[in-house]
Formats: C-alpha cells, structure tokens, sequence
C-alpha cells in the first residue's frame, strides 16, 4: 500500500515538477530539446517492453494489434482535434498525449504494482517519470507563450496529475480481478496511444529545439530505459 502511494506520488509529481519547469524556468532550447528526445527514447523501450510485448502473451495477436492501431488513431483524432481547438502553439497536444496515454498507462503501472518487487516498480516507475517530466514541461510552457494565465496553467497540469493519480490507485485497487486478457488489450492501447505522440508530438519537437542531437538524446533515453529493465 504505502509503495504504491510512493509511486503514484512520484509519477505525478512529475506533472507538476514539470509542469512548473514550463511555467517558470529558463533553459537553453536546445537544452530542452535534448532533455525531450531523451524521454522519448526512453518511452520508445517503456511503450514496447512494458505495455505492448507482455500484453501480446495475453491476448490473441490480431487482437493486440487491433487495440495498439486504435490507441494510436484515438490519440491521433484527438490531437488534431485538441490543435484545432486551441491552436498548434498552444500545447494542447502534450495535454491530450499524456492525458490519453497516460490514463491506460497508469491503470497498467497500479495492476503491475500488485505483488512487484523494488527493482521491478523502479523501472516501471522511472520510465513513466522520464517521460512525464520533459512533456509536461513542454506543454506548460507552449500554454504559457500563448499568454494564458499561469496559474491556470498549472491547475490544468495539477488536475491531470490527479487524473492519472486516480487511475493508478483504480488499478491496484479495482482491477485485481479483471482478465488478463481485458488488461493486455488496455495496455495495447496505451503503448499505441505512446507511439502516435512520440511520432507527432515528442520527437518533432526535440528535432525543433536541438536538431541533430535529438537523435544522440534520443538513444541515451532509450538505453537508460532498457537498463531499468534489465533491473526489474
């Protein structure tokens, strides 16, 4: 009980950390980008290693993808939606990335919580958090540039932190008895929804901010994250 509420206090407070970093704090943009392309390969190996390759040994293959292709349209569609709306500057896509992802994620990170061991809830626990940090501080500060108030800012990044909060308890509370099966296809949906905002939102960004080291940070991410699994 008490490590899972470490753990969904850490993970969203990395809203918030971040969210905060946007608002207020100044760094280089190239510094920023690589510190993004550096989440995002470390989500890149969370996406594959922890919601979609163990989610195919429970559920049938055609169904697997199935949900993976869905997350990525849903949060497609809805990206696009949410850019209409309010702009393409106005990090309103972040929002929706990690709202979209993260909701599914989260139920995934409380189920996977059940009975997990120290090593195995850090890298769960550590990737999220990588990813978490840069994003939201990336849409808070888009939010900001558009001159909208900060302090509404951030109650909006508080209110998802508490979103996804709630998720992760319902998942380690709530779903002990669901299938397998039921919680694979979620956690195929949420690697899909991850891989639609790397490929629309995270990467194009860094690539913005830091061009070509984007791909140096990126593989940096992306080792870091897979020696947090060679932990678990």
């Amino acid at each position: 009980m008490l490590l899972t509420i470490i753990v969904v206090v850490v993970v969203s407070g990395a809203l918030l950390a971040g969210a905060a970093w946007g608002i207020y704090g100044r760094l280089p943009k190239p510094l920023e980008g690589f510190i993004v392309a550096l989440a995002g390969g470390a989500l890149m190996v969370s996406a594959v290693l922890e919601l979609i390759e163990p989610a195919m040994k429970e559920a049938p293959l055609w169904e697997a993808f199935t949900f993976v292709l869905l997350g990525a349209v849903v949060f497609t569609g809805l990206d696009y939606l949410v850019k209409k709306k309010w702009g393409s500057g106005k990090g309103g896509g972040l929002l929706a990335a990690i709202t979209l992802d993260g909701i599914p994620e989260n139920l995934a990170l409380g189920v996977a919580l059940i009975g997990a061991g120290p090593l195995q809830v850090a890298a769960l626990a550590g990737s999220i958090l990588l990813s978490n940090l840069p994003e939201a501080a990336g849409g808070a500060k888009e939010m900001a540039k558009s001159g909208a108030s900060k302090g509404k800012i951030f109650a909006l990044w508080a209110a998802t932190a508490v979103l996804l909060s709630i998720a992760a308890l319902a998942g380690n509370f709530f779903m002990t008895e669901v299938p397998k099966e039921v919680l694979s296809l979620i956690q195929c949906f949420a690697g899909g929804a991850v891989v639609a905002s790397l490929a629309t939102e995270v990467f194009p960004k860094a690539f913005k901010e830091d061009a070509y080291w984007a791909g140096i940070a990126t593989s940096i991410g992306l080792v870091l994250a897979l020696y947090l699994d060679q932990l678990a």
